[in-house]
């Protein structure tokens, strides 16, 4: 794919706009939640997202005399879309953001590694930005249902495949777009789209191995009840309570730290050296990535504000916590607007 500007980005000569502005604004309207989040998976940042679905609308404005109807009004900003993701991928240091380096073995004891400023860290993204799109039907030939595809795991596996390899699976395994028209979209033949994705799915496999017969997710009242004991756990400060709520196997990651932590007991190690450095936290429920989440509010030792201090991304399992991502310091601060939360926290009048 190259930089220069594909036929829908620039208007014919002669051509007449098929798209007014009221039949383009329905279609922006229509779409562009839906297009945030291909963007997303594509790019694994929530900020790169909102740049490049505006990106898109732009150039689809510009290049709307191109387009005369025949094909699938949603499919023509979707080829905007993936192209502006490809190129944009090709500018940037990195091909891909990370929740763990992938050959970092798991810390044992306290945290020594630091945070990583320099590494390009997948960003979480919230349920708000989702109506419509979570319990969405893909297309006939989709291998992933819409829900299963936002989870935080999947989003952080297909961010190891090279760029085009994760368009055509999304396309093709997510959207359930057919081998022909992925092809159409991304330039190349049938076969050379039929080649992309067994490379890719094979990759997938051996980095996210689960979720095969996929099932319709469906509301599941103990996700509640295990979010509500995970509030209480921090607001009362009750670390072997909070410790309770994990799998004997589950995995901590923290952004953007480079350490993880594996196993209840590890977990618990960490967590008494670190859970003292405040006076007290407040919990408030969330969601992102179709998981449940918290926003944690902190208050410093002799500090009497309470602030923005980290964003807990949940994997439930069986009633307990197989898998918990937070993301810390300025990195989880930085996220609380996306998230329509403010920066600091007062407690309400009584």
């Amino acid at each position: 794919m190259t930089d220069a500007p594909g036929p829908l980005e620039s208007p014919r000569p002669g051509g007449r706009p098929f798209l007014d502005r009221p039949a383009f604004e329905r279609l922006t309207a229509a779409h562009r939640r839906e297009l945030k989040l291909h963007c997303y998976r594509m790019m694994g940042s929530l900020h790169e997202a909102d740049d490049l679905v505006q990106d898109t609308f732009l150039k689809a404005w510009r290049g709307r005399a191109q387009y005369d109807g025949r094909g699938s009004p949603r499919g023509w900003p979707y080829t905007i879309a993936t192209n502006t993701c490809l190129n944009a991928i090709k500018s940037r240091s990195s091909a891909h953001r990370i929740l763990a380096e992938p050959t970092r073995p798991p810390t044992e004891g306290t945290a020594a590694a630091g945070p990583a400023a320099e590494l390009s860290w997948l960003e979480p993204y919230p349920d708000a930005e989702l109506p419509d799109i979570a319990d969405g039907e893909p297309g006939p030939d989709a291998r992933y249902e819409t829900g299963e595809a936002v989870r935080l795991a999947f989003v952080a596996a297909i961010q190891l495949l090279p760029p085009r390899q994760r368009a055509a699976l999304l396309l093709c395994d997510v959207l359930g777009w057919s081998a022909a028209e992925t092809a159409q979209l991304l330039g190349g033949s049938t076969a050379s789209v039929n080649s992309a994705l067994q490379r890719a799915r094979a990759t997938l496999g051996a980095a996210y191995p689960r979720g095969r017969p996929l099932q319709r997710s469906q509301p599941n009242p103990e996700e509640g009840l295990l979010l509500e004991r995970y509030i209480r756990t921090w607001q009362a400060a009750n670390l072997d309570g909070f410790i309770a709520l994990l799998r004997e196997d589950a995995t901590y990651h923290m952004p953007p730290w480079r350490d993880w932590y594996q196993g209840r007991q590890t977990i618990h190690g960490f967590f008494q050296t670190v859970w003292s450095n405040f006076a007290g936290y407040r919990a408030v429920p969330t969601r992102a990535n179709g998981q449940p989440a918290v926003a944690i509010y902190a208050r410093r030792h002799q500090d009497p504000e309470w602030r923005a201090q980290s964003l807990h991304v949940i994997e439930p399992a069986n009633d307990a916590i197989a898998s918990l991502t937070v993301y810390v310091g300025p990195l989880g601060a930085g996220l609380f607007a996306a998230f329509g939360l403010p920066s600091t926290w007062s407690e309400p009048e009584a």
